[in-house]
């Protein structure tokens, strides 16, 4: 298969697009079906001049089969298109459009000359997979010199079945942060739940029923629960797997039927009982402990303080099942290692930040303030407050969430696509030295600026320092260079300043001065920090080029941080002007239009004028990515959506344990005269306090571990969403305060003798 990259132009339409050009030869493919409208066609079109095509390039060059194809010097009818490929992935051809031409009438497109860079691919069926092995082991030295890349049907499998593995698995964590925040919210409602009931269980104690059997009806009816609630999830989780192949059938090269796991099912029935008994026993242990006396003395029997084995074990098991859970579910054990170890000192951040709520609020009290200001800033350090246990549960789930929206927001900033006025947006390359008056009379003509130009020089690295790239690739200790950097043919560059996409981060950028105080005149560059780093070179070292055959020994003078993201031509290596001036090279020109129409006659007329020069609307690549990125994200948001919901549940269930001692404490304040929007300013006030408190850990903690994540674990440049943020903390505080007076407001209209009956009863 011969593969190289053209402008191709539809004659009857004028319509023209960056393509792939691949011509194939021999039997290939040897596995898989291929599937062409109409059908078989993938042998039978290589007889005369035809081409197949992907059917989006109908749709964007406006072509209908019978038109005509121009590519290079050479023209094909359009017979049919080719709708699958084996092994084939669709967002390929989202952004590069594939024409498939046959073999024997390459040489009229006039495209492969020197100069061109073009991809040779040879494959070979060999039945049995050992000899598969061993002809690749026995000849990888002779690749390795030749510089030829190879790899096997089970090496794709494994870099396929790896790639959907670590997808699963990063949405298997996002889906445990879920799990969290939902075993959170089982913690809540317990609690509630236990409040409620404790004055049963000891009557339950007084007439006979011994503590185990107390103990066990609600862990009974916790467990009931529980079940229910995993049978819910495992029922939505079939449909979405019904529903999602269909959002992502575009990116998966092969179809993915619904098939009922059981083992998958029982599993997900299981760890959803698991964690929601555990995330309730620790509120169940109270039941365990209620003492017969409570019937009668009710408030005025204290609690027994005595180390519980009971306890100890809940908390030892709740951390071990975390730790498996994350293990298995991490791309890698560090992954999962470092998030339970984050789950474990964010809890105990949020604790500690609640017990110093209640210090400072109780040392610094607001004692001028208002009567309804004081009673609300007390019921933070009151007895019988919820302090911890809501700052623990609204604080988590804030973490979470906003933790998962700081990481998501980061990986999007690091594809997001600058848009301003004066931005480039038709990208020509490959353009001709002795072509650049011609295509700048051109652009001249369109109105088109020519917003920059950029040389190309191809090089290939031969030497680092004394040592040779065959000497480097041979020896077989200590920390090795990838293999990629060492035998990729680079692109280089030469400027005097630095481009909108980079940062000078070490040494220093050329100048004249500096040139004449070199030794040796070893020609200068600046090199991008991360191949310096995976070359393991650094200020001083030298690198030596073989430019077009002619060695070239370099010395680094400085080195860049480049944001790949933007579309502007970035490069690892920039030479100092006048190196490599004589050098044999093409351009880049950049420019803009914002008229399509003469985007597209701008395009048209390169092809007619300039069959090698190929050109690029951004705007189509834009448009592709947004495609990308809304089906990517579709599963991103939905986990997103769901934790959301989660946590207003645990907001809900966190407010909902105070809600018996508000009661209580209404109907004595109304008793004592106070009015019903008295007692709505102290709940204002306490849960506002709460809130805001709660809100602002919370979010502290999700910026920490976002800069940690996106920093050490994805190794991108961490951008802080303040803004988001900030939304995030004010409105977790309104919505605490919001559902806090929701939930209390029969607490507000209850009458006192109402209040007393009830307590009485």
């Amino acid at each position: 298969m011969t593969s190289f990259t053209s402008m191709a132009l539809a004659t009857r339409s004028r319509l023209t697009r960056l393509v792939e050009v691949q011509a194939p030869s021999g039997d290939y493919p040897y596995y898989g079906d291929l599937e062409t409208e109409p059908a078989d066609l993938w042998h039978t079109f290589r007889s005369t001049r035809q081409a197949l095509v992907d059917p989006a390039a109908l749709i964007q060059l406006d072509a209908a089969i019978g038109d005509t194809l121009s590519i290079g010097q050479a023209r094909f009818v359009i017979v049919g298109t080719v709708s699958k490929m084996p092994g084939d992935i669709g967002l390929r051809s989202a952004i590069g459009l594939r024409v498939y031409v046959p073999e024997p009438y390459l040489a009229e497109t006039g495209l492969l000359r020197f100069g061109s860079i073009s991809y040779y691919q040879a494959y070979l069926k060999i039945d049995d997979p050992e000899e598969v092995q061993s002809l690749v082991e026995a000849r990888d030295s002779l690749f390795e010199a030749n510089r030829v890349w190879y790899t096997t049907v089970e090496e794709y499998e494994e870099e396929l079945t790896e790639g959907l593995d670590t997808l699963g698995r990063f949405l298997g964590l996002v889906g445990l942060v879920a799990l969290l925040l939902g075993g959170i919210g089982v913690a809540s409602g317990v609690h509630v739940f236990v409040s409620e009931k404790l004055d049963t269980a000891a009557v339950l104690r007084c007439l006979g029923t011994r503590q185990k059997q107390t103990f066990a009806i609600y862990v009974l009816q916790a467990g009931l629960m529980g079940l229910t609630g995993a049978a819910l999830g495992v029922t939505l989780g079939l449909a979405a797997q019904a529903l999602v192949p269909d959002v992502l059938r575009d990116f998966l090269p092969l179809d993915v039927p619904f098939n009922l796991e059981w083992v998958v099912v029982l599993a997900g029935l299981g760890i959803g009982l698991w964690v929601s008994l555990l995330f309730a026993l620790l509120p169940l242990l109270r039941i365990k402990d209620v003492a017969p006396l409570r019937a009668l003395r009710r408030d005025y029997e204290k609690a027994r303080r005595r180390r519980d084995p009971w306890r100890l074990t809940t908390y030892t098991a709740l951390g071990v099942t975390l730790l498996a859970l994350t293990v298995w579910q991490a791309p890698h054990l560090v992954i999962g290692l470092a998030f339970t170890g984050a789950a474990a000192v964010g809890a105990a951040i949020l604790g500690l930040s609640a017990y110093a709520l209640m210090r400072l609020t109780r040392r610094f009290f607001p004692r001028q303030a208002s009567f309804a200001l004081r009673q609300g800033i007390a019921n933070l350090f009151r007895p019988h407050n919820q302090t911890v246990a809501a700052t623990l549960a609204i604080g988590s789930g804030v973490f979470l969430v906003a933790h998962l929206y700081v990481v998501q927001r980061n990986l999007l900033d690091q594809i997001a696509i600058e848009t301003r006025p004066d931005r480039p947006n038709l990208v020509m390359f490959d353009i001709q030295v002795d072509q650049e008056e011609g295509v700048a009379r051109l652009l001249e003509g369109r109105g088109a600026p020519m917003l920059q130009r950029t040389p190309l020089v191809p090089a290939r690295l031969t030497r680092l320092g004394e040592r040779s790239v065959e000497e480097i690739l041979a020896d077989t200790t200590g920390p090795r260079i990838p293999r990629w950097a060492l035998l990729r043919e680079y692109r280089h560059t030469y400027r005097d300043r630095l481009v909108g996409s980079e940062e000078l981060v070490a040494g220093e950028w050329f100048s004249a001065e500096g040139a004449q105080e070199r030794e040796e005149g070893l020609p200068r560059i600046s090199i991008e920090e991360g191949i310096a780093e995976e070359l393991r070179v650094g200020i001083g070292d030298r690198i030596t080029w073989d430019v077009q055959g002619i060695p070239l020994q370099t010395e680094i003078a400085s080195i860049r941080r480049v944001d790949w993201a933007r579309f502007e031509p970035n490069f690892f290596a920039v030479f100092e002007p006048g190196t490599l001036d004589n050098a044999p090279q093409s351009l880049v020109v950049l420019t803009r239009v914002d008229d399509p129409i003469r985007r597209a006659e701008i395009q048209r007329d390169l092809v007619l004028g300039f069959p090698n020069i190929a050109s690029l609307d951004i705007t189509v690549i834009i448009e592709a990515i947004d495609a990308i990125l809304s089906k990517v994200a579709l599963a991103i948001r939905f986990m997103a959506m769901f934790s959301i919901a989660c946590g207003v549940v645990i907001l809900i269930g966190a407010i909902a344990t105070s809600r018996y001692q508000r009661t209580r404490e209404s109907v004595l304040l109304k008793t004592l005269g106070a009015r019903s929007r008295v007692i709505r300013r102290i709940l204002a006030t306490e849960y506002f306090a709460l809130g805001t408190f709660a809100g602002f850990t919370g979010v502290a903690l999700a910026a920490i571990a976002g800069w940690i994540a996106v920093t050490f674990l994805f190794e991108m440049r961490f951008r802080l969403p303040g803004l988001p943020l900030l939304a995030f903390w004010l409105g977790t505080a309104l919505l605490t305060t919001l559902i806090g007076l929701a939930n209390s407001r029969d607490v507000v209209k209850r009458t006192p003798l109402a209040g007393m009956r009830d307590f009485a009863e």
